[in-house]
């Protein structure tokens, strides 16, 4: 999928747009134990509570793809064999009418995630009638449709008693304590929304954390491993530049290596190429060779990568590298410098001693307090 395509999708969470007839689900407690099943009819309940809804399963698809969203993806095996793949397809065949395919999928996620307190998992079936597009950007016929599920996993939060205040009597009244409803800590989209279309080959997963991605849960439901999180990415990447580069690792490497990353964001941006931007191990090594590195050292980071990251892996840029910041920090010092003035930052040995030397450029403040520097 492409981020124009996940924005399309994205539109259909709308009560004038989608074509959701109910959510179904159900509600667990701390134990792991079905509490009570949940089906709410969009149609019977209030507009107000329909948006919220859709706003909840909306965040299910937030975040960048690569990022909170990763396409994972089914062999020709899977599809003709898989169960995981095989139940993913009778919950959307069905509409979300399938109760035993439904229960199913309860019981595996329930087997797969473990949080404190009581959560919800809700799905939703979502047919979208997809029209053509005139060169002029409107809308023509519908020549085809997509039918998707799309499910959030969202912890339930505990709201203590309260006082409220009425507008209609001028009156403070007591509010009984409430469970909440949080954001999806986990979700996903089957099948993917490929060129406008359904592909049953892939399916979208959704974790709003970028340190964690609960393997147990892509075990169970995708029949695979989960990805490396975003987190664990840079933290290997980085690795791998100190590890493999040594005394090579300096300060103007570093900042060779920012500055090439965002002049390749800031490029494919303005191609407004639909298809997302990825470093692989190739793209990774001609960076190295633009920074000057040695061949035997390159060939050693090579190496390193596929160990790291597993071979033919690609990767998200913000994952890797913050090209929008950059930073210097040390366990007692966290220095932010905007991307565009990372030239301002160098290192310097004085009398034996190591120094970050920042270039004053303009009025300095600390602790938002004007500070003078004499000549």
């Amino acid at each position: 999928m492409t981020e124009r395509e996940l924005r399309e999708i994205k539109r259909r969470f709308r009560p004038e747009r989608s074509n959701i007839p109910r959510i179904v689900g159900c509600f667990v407690n701390g134990g792991g134990q079905i509490v009570s099943k949940i089906s709410q009819s969009l149609g019977l309940s209030d507009e107000a509570v329909n948006e919220k809804l859709l706003g909840v399963m909306k965040k299910a698809l937030s975040g960048g793809l690569g990022t909170n969203l990763t396409e994972m993806s089914f062999s020709t095996k899977e599809v003709s064999e898989g169960e995981e793949h095989a139940l993913l397809m009778r919950l959307r065949k069905s509409e979300l009418k399938d109760d035993e395919a439904l229960n199913i999928f309860y019981n595996k996620v329930i087997g797969s995630v473990k949080f404190e307190g009581n959560y919800v998992i809700l799905l939703a079936n979502d047919i979208y009638d997809v029209s053509s597009r005139h060169s002029d950007g409107e809308e023509g016929e519908s020549y085809t449709q997509f039918s998707y599920i799309v499910c959030a996993i969202c912890p339930l939060k505990d709201s203590p008693d309260t006082l409220t205040f009425r507008e209609a009597d001028s009156l403070f009244h007591s509010s009984a304590a409430a469970s909440l409803l949080c954001p999806p800590e986990i979700g996903l989209m089957f099948p993917l929304f490929d060129d406008r279309a359904a592909n049953i080959y892939g399916a979208l997963y959704y974790t709003k954390s970028v340190a964690e991605s609960y393997p147990d849960f892509t075990g169970n439901i995708f029949g695979k491993g989960a990805p490396m999180p975003p987190k664990a990415q840079k933290a290997t990447f980085s690795g791998l530049l100190s590890d493999t580069l040594g005394d090579e690792c300096d300060l103007n490497l570093v900042r060779s290596v920012h500055a090439q990353v965002a002049e390749m964001v800031e490029v494919h941006k303005e191609s407004r190429d639909p298809e997302p931007l990825v470093i692989t191990k190739s793209t990774a090594k001609s960076i190295l060779e633009n920074c000057g590195v040695g061949e035997e050292r390159i060939e050693k980071f090579c190496k390193a990568f596929d160990e790291g990251f597993g071979k033919n892996a690609t990767l998200t840029p913000k994952n890797i590298v913050s090209h929008s910041k950059f930073d210097a920090e040390m366990p007692e010092v966290k220095i932010k410098v905007s991307a565009d003035h990372r030239d301002i930052v160098s290192t310097q040995v004085i009398n034996g001693e190591k120094y970050i030397m920042i270039k004053v450029t303009g009025p300095l403040e600390i602790n938002g307090i004007n500070v003078n520097i004499d000549d």
